[in-house]
């Protein structure tokens, strides 16, 4: 017991001359002062060996410094800065899962298309409560990106709740090599109204939408239905070249705004010399529109250059800055938010939709694997059961009916 005192009283004599954790640091050094002496007496005293190198200790404190920011802000070491610049190139080996931190819960915001996380049957707003037997309350949000990574062939386990229904479920998921292709669907549904869908926003969005554009411009098309339901979202770039495409050169699509105008304060204007602005469009979005997606349905709601027709998007719009380190790593932190044309804030707001028309996750799901088991991009073999209508699409199209009989009208 003595022995135990005395090394107490050593412990905490090494804190005294340090400041207290509740005063105010009026520069970096005196913070630093006090995080040297833990960090010291950590790695001198620490019953793991193993888990006390200094090179060990640095990054569980900067990965815990920048996670208590904010969902977003993280510490990346080389693997998972490798894996970010995969997704936003569209390819990478995973299960398909898009996910954020929502009121502390690990939360999906959307499955990519055609890959094992959606053919399983996870859908937007579920929330990941295992991942291979962990709890995921304590993860970080890279810690379980991370987790649900992993070579193609390899199996994860994850459990989930559906808040809607309670339900949990748990899943074994084979890990694919997952390349989205993130225009899809294009094509004249009827009265020469064009439908496209895009699946996220990667390098080659913009510039695969204006070739699909143009094929069906070709074709007489008079009225268009975007639809970014379950759309995660991916590069700015990606989503202001898509939004330029509708609108007139020089309008705003997006702002940003961070502590000072200095430190990060950006304007994206459409620019370009391709501009589809003589047709109506409506913009299908849901819960599962996050990002990239709320930037174009924000600029192209504020414009009044589409309807927006469905259910109140996620509501993700910050910006992580990515300042590579020198040994690969790289850190993720938020430094501003986006804002709309007409200053809306995106960040746990969303983008309201002008019509509300509510619909089922689980039978848009059914509708998309109906869709994808047409097309043969699944094997999976789906129980016969009636027809499901889209009714999002269906009010999507009469919407843009009467826009076209009104354009025909005033003319």
């Amino acid at each position: 017991m003595k022995l135990k005192i005395v090394i107490l009283a050593s412990v905490l004599f090494a804190f005294t001359a340090a400041p207290r954790a509740a005063e105010s640091y009026t520069n970096a050094y005196d913070a630093i002062t006090l995080f040297t002496k833990v960090l010291e007496e950590v790695h001198r005293s620490y019953v793991e060996t193993n888990q006390a190198g200094y090179d060990s200790l640095v990054r569980h404190a900067m990965t815990g410094m920048l996670q208590d920011l904010d969902p977003y802000s993280q510490f990346m070491d080389k693997d998972s800065y490798d894996d970010m610049k995969d997704d936003t190139s569209g390819h990478f080996s995973g299960v398909g899962l898009t996910v954020s931190m929502k009121e502390g819960l690990l939360t999906v915001v959307a499955p990519m298309e055609d890959t094992p996380a959606f053919r399983a049957g996870i859908l937007s707003g579920d929330i990941i409560i295992e991942i291979d037997g962990k709890e995921t309350r304590e993860m970080s949000l890279s810690d379980a990106v991370k987790k649900m990574r992993g070579e193609a062939g390899t199996e994860v386990k994850l459990k989930s709740v559906r808040p809607s229904t309670h339900a949990v479920k748990e899943y074994a998921i084979k890990r694919e090599n997952i390349e989205v292709a993130s225009v899809k669907d294009a094509k004249l549904i009827e009265d020469s109204i064009g439908y496209i869908r895009i699946t996220q926003f990667s390098e080659p969005t913009a510039g695969d939408l204006k070739k699909e554009l143009k094929k069906l411009a070709d074709q007489k098309m008079k009225a268009l239905v975007l639809d970014l339901r379950g759309n995660p979202g991916g590069l700015l770039t990606a989503a202001a070249g898509v939004a330029e495409l509708f609108l007139p050169h020089g309008d705003l699509i997006v702002f940003t705004k961070g502590r000072t105008k200095e430190m990060e304060h950006q304007t994206f204007k459409s620019s370009g010399h391709t501009h589809y602005t003589d047709f109506p469009i409506v913009l299908l979005v849901n819960g599962g529109s996050a990002s990239a997606s709320e930037i174009v349905s924000g600029a192209l709601q504020d414009h009044k250059r589409a309807v927006l027709v469905g259910e109140k998007t996620f509501g993700k719009g910050c910006v992580q800055s990515v300042l590579p380190l020198e040994d690969g790593a790289a850190i993720k932190l938020t430094t501003a938010l986006y804002y709309t044309p007409s200053e809306r804030v995106i960040q746990d707001h969303g983008i309201e939709p002008d019509v509300k028309v509510v619909m089922n996750p689980e039978d848009l799901f059914k509708i998309r694997m109906k869709q994808a088991e047409k097309a043969g991009e699944t094997d999976v073999e789906l129980p016969a059961e009636p027809e499901l209508r889209d009714i999002q699409l269906d009010y999507a199209i009469g919407t843009l009916k009467g826009m076209m009989i009104q354009q025909a009208w005033m003319k």
